[in-house]
């Protein structure tokens, strides 16, 4: 364990005198002791929520921070007073499949829910891809003897919906995306949707599709009126809601501006599975079979960057030669250039649609999760990782940072929730082979996936040998 050292105690104490002389606010010494490091080097569990019985696709944190909402594909969605582990409300969806999103709406005094679910197609089953608000009435003090009513608001027709974005500072407006590229505008005032346009490919080099299957979708919280979206290709494209004509009067098709690492223009082979603004209008962007990337509003790119030899911009090192799952120092994929973005490296992000998010009281960390059954954790300035936590057997897909204290929830394909706080007495080290453990754990997935497979089609019998090999 590593101790804290000299130089950190100064600096507190410094922080202090600065606070009682008055040269710095309460609020700023406030913020500056909830951002610090060595509460990250701190975290360590809580509570396990256990009463899913299948894997949580989704957390959510109230306003207020005191309750958590889950969703899983047991098809329920439970409302946890995450502090004591106790179930304050737990209620069946009203979905057929597996919720992949539940989320409370601003200023709805915690009794309004939105929930998603992905959309499997099954002969005779109604109402597949489909949102639902859910409405508690009663006393929400008990969260006891009140009735849950849901209401069906829209549909993405066969598409899985792993995304919502909810307006900040709205009671009424969010949006969908979903794996058939169209994007959805709600309105709980109406209980409408509307359709505001499908993503397009921007240089679709193999002619697969014209449409882009999307993944994520976010909000400017200092600018609502710009969202962002990504799925499976490489360009994260910004929309401005403001040039969308009610009255279907125009086009709204066309980006504003275009975010992509100049490496990666031309990549058919990776896309987009999550996106997080910050409270500075940053965009961070998550890769499969890549990276994480930090964009700054100046970074966007105003015309369809159609791939070129322009684009192949020389690398500091071959980033071809770095896989995920090895950590390197941000410097060795800097482009040449002052607006190349920032990268997070170290997590592998292949097997699943992982989230992304930013972490601490003004986002100076960036927290995401990994193959490997692992959250990572980077300085957001900088790119250096500075926490890896192991939190599931298999993988972590979701990390959830509570909305005013460094405090963590994590889910993935494990049944259960974990609850991380800064309690630890000892301060955790950092592993130095994480690269190789990720990788390996990758790979046993794989084996553990293509054996089952195998198994199903009565094909062990040539497996085996390989497996034994293996071991």
């Amino acid at each position: 364990m590593k101790k804290r050292s000299s130089a950190d105690i100064d600096q507190a104490v410094v922080n202090v005198w600065k606070r009682e002389l008055g040269q710095l606010s309460t609020r700023n010494f406030a913020h500056r002791f909830a951002a610090s490091e060595d509460l990250v080097s701190r975290l360590e569990i809580h509570k396990k929520l256990e009463k899913h019985d299948g894997c949580v696709n989704t957390l959510s944190f109230n306003a207020g921070g005191d309750i958590l909402v889950s969703g899983s594909d047991d098809l329920r969605v439970i409302l946890w007073d995450w502090e004591t582990g106790r179930v304050k409300l737990s209620f069946n969806s009203g979905h057929p499949n597996n919720v992949f999103q539940a989320n409370f709406m601003p200023f709805s005094d915690d009794r309004t829910i939105i929930t998603y679910l992905a959309h499997l197609t099954f002969p005779g089953v109604p109402n597949s891809g489909v949102t639902y608000v859910a409405k508690r009435f009663g006393k929400l003090k008990f969260w006891k003897g009140g009735e849950v009513k849901t209401i069906l608001l829209g549909k993405h027709e066969e598409s899985q919906v792993h995304k919502l974005a909810i307006e900040p500072g709205s009671a009424h407006i969010f949006y969908s995306c979903g794996e058939d590229g169209v994007v959805q505008h709600f309105d709980l005032r109406t209980r409408s949707a509307t359709e505001l346009f499908t993503c397009l490919c921007v240089d679709d080099l193999k002619g697969y599709r014209s449409y882009v299957p999307l993944n994520a979708i976010a909000i400017d919280p200092r600018n609502p009126n710009l969202f962002a979206v990504g799925g499976m290709d490489k360009f994260a494209q910004l929309y401005d809601i403001r040039k969308y004509k009610w009255d279907g009067s125009s086009d709204f098709g066309q980006p504003a501006c275009y975010f992509c690492p100049q490496h990666l223009i031309g990549n058919e082979d990776t896309g987009i599975t999550g996106l997080s603004f910050s409270d500075q209008s940053e965009l961070l962007v998550s890769y499969g079979d890549e990276f994480i990337y930090l964009f700054t509003q100046s970074m966007g790119l105003r015309n369809p960057p159609f791939p070129s030899s322009s684009f192949m911009v020389s690398m500091g090192s071959d980033t071809s030669k770095v896989e995920p799952g090895s950590i390197a120092s941000s410097s060795s994929m800097d482009l040449d250039g002052k607006n190349a973005p920032r990268v997070y490296m170290g997590h592998r992000n292949c097997e699943t649609v992982k989230g992304v998010s930013f972490f601490g009281p003004r986002c100076e960390y960036v927290t995401s999760g990994s193959d490997c059954g692992r959250i990572f954790i980077w300085k957001k300035r900088g790119g250096e990782l500075i926490r890896v936590m192991e939190a599931d057997k298999d993988v972590v897909n979701c990390t959830e940072p509570h909305p005013h204290t460094m405090a963590l929830a994590s889910s993935g394909i494990e049944y259960d929730i974990k609850i991380w706080t800064p309690k630890a007495i000892e301060r955790a080290t950092l592993p130095t082979n994480i690269g190789q453990v990720c990788l390996f754990h990758s790979v046993c997935i794989e084996i553990h996936i293509l054996k089952n497979l195998l198994v199903a089609f009565d094909l062990m019998a040539w497996l085996d040998p390989v497996i034994y090999e293996i071991r």
